[in-house]
């Protein structure tokens, strides 16, 4: 007998499992998973963490390897539009079917083990994808590393993107601290990927500690562009790969790129890709939410920056784009962020802000976040709006032909966005 019968009401239940929305450590997991699923897994992992990045690197690596003709796995959080996002099987959201049976085998497993949201996902992620006959996984943390639920299985190769300041109330205020939490997910013996060229000393010391394999961009790997186009990945081994640009924007992709090659050449032995597949996927590789285009009489950019460097990588996006008329952003954030070290470096290219409050129970006051960026924007904001649907609406109203709209801060205010943007396309079908 099914506790719940369909996905919704499973969801709804797990946020009220736990007394804590996020509640790092390993012991809960690994007491589940012992009663549930295999000691060791089925298939080559890769783990991919970092502040920036990672969501990038995990899309170019699950694109790289459809492209070479391997089942694929990929775990990744949070999503935009539909639960079903955070797992993919050969590139394609899981119904909800596979879901709600993978969450009914947890439950039986459980006991009296309290789960969060995400740990509960997370099981139930690794539940389907041993279940299913794949090549290869790849998997995203959620937050941090070493403590992240998905830490309790032990990688074949670990990437680290890149070290910022984020969610600092559960990993520390120090780019050095972070560190530390990101390198978690390095094992003895095997490839630690770091995808940054100036990453804070302590993540390759702490690689190196762990008895791990470092291979980081500037050092043991590298990318540079191509005399006729293109680019080429480099290492110190000697090989070199002349690949086609990205299909995602921005020059921060090449890094991105960059590590997912790495990581999925060091499995060469079990996982082995032509450099054809490697360009293919390159050029396949799409994310949602990541600097986001939708072209029209009004352009639409979606992007999901949430923290300082992020919001300074869609900045070096935005200096390529042409804009003809004004650009408009709709922003809000969550209330764990720095609402100031987003604008900063977008504000030179927005000519109008409409603040705003998300629906999602983290998100930041209009009213906090109205005064916090006070000093910050150049003039006071366009609307400020405890409602983000009314937030568009004003935005998009007040655009002409040939305007842009930015829309940035969070995966929820670009869900609404899509949202929007789905169901307007639905009436002229």
């Amino acid at each position: 007998m099914s506790r719940f019968n369909d996905l919704d009401a499973w969801l709804g239940w797990q946020m009220q499992l736990h007394p804590k929305a996020i509640a790092l450590g390993l012991e809960r997991v690994g007491a589940v998973w012992a009663r549930l699923g295999p000691a060791s897994l089925p298939f080559p992992l890769v783990t991919v963490g970092g502040t920036n990045g990672k969501g990038s690197c995990v899309a170019m690596a699950e694109a790289i390897c459809r492209a070479a003709g391997y089942r694929t796995g990929v775990y990744s959080s949070p999503h935009l539009l539909r639960y079903n996002e955070r797992v993919r099987l050969d590139g394609e959201d899981v119904s909800d079917a596979l879901l709600c049976e993978a969450f009914e085998r947890i439950e039986r497993a459980r006991g009296e083990t309290a789960l969060t949201y995400f740990e509960f996902g997370t099981l139930a992620a690794l539940d389907i994808f041993v279940r299913s006959a794949l090549d290869v996984v790849i998997l995203e943390v959620g937050l941090g590393g070493r403590l992240d639920a998905v830490n309790l299985w032990d990688a074949d190769v670990s990437v680290v993107t890149s070290i910022g300041l984020d969610h600092t109330a559960w990993l520390g205020d120090s780019l050095d601290q972070i560190a530390y939490e990101k390198a978690g997910i390095f094992r003895p013996g095997r490839p630690a990927v770091i995808g940054q060229r100036d990453a804070p000393a302590r993540l390759r010391t702490e690689a190196q500690l762990r008895g791990s394999l470092p291979m980081q961009l500037g050092r043991e790997i590298d990318w540079s562009l191509g005399d006729g186009g293109g680019w080429i990945w480099s290492a110190t081994s000697g090989e070199r790969l002349a690949l086609p640009e990205p299909a995602m924007r921005g020059p921060f992709q090449y890094d991105n790129a960059a590590a997912a090659i790495t990581a999925l050449r060091s499995l060469n032995t079990r996982l082995p890709i032509s450099v054809n597949a490697i360009r293919a996927g390159l050029q396949r590789a799409r994310l949602p939410g990541r600097f986001q285009v939708f072209p029209g009489t009004l352009t639409w950019i979606l992007d999901v920056a949430h923290n300082g460097e992020a919001a300074q990588a869609l900045s070096a996006n935005l200096r390529a784009f042409a804009c003809r008329g004004r650009m408009r952003a709709v922003f809000a954030v969550l209330d764990d962020k720095s609402p100031e070290s987003i604008v900063r470096p977008l504000a030179p290219f927005v000519g109008d802000w409409y603040l705003a409050q998300s629906k999602d129970p983290r998100a930041m006051a209009v009213a906090m976040l109205s005064d916090r960026l006070a000093e910050v924007l150049p003039a006071p904001p366009a609307g400020v709006f405890r409602d983000l649907d009314a937030a568009l609406d004003a935005a998009e109203a007040a655009s002409e032909p040939g305007d842009a709209l930015l829309v940035v801060g969070s995966f929820t205010t670009v869900g609404a966005a899509l949202r929007r943007l789905d169901a307007g396309r639905a009436k002229q079908v």
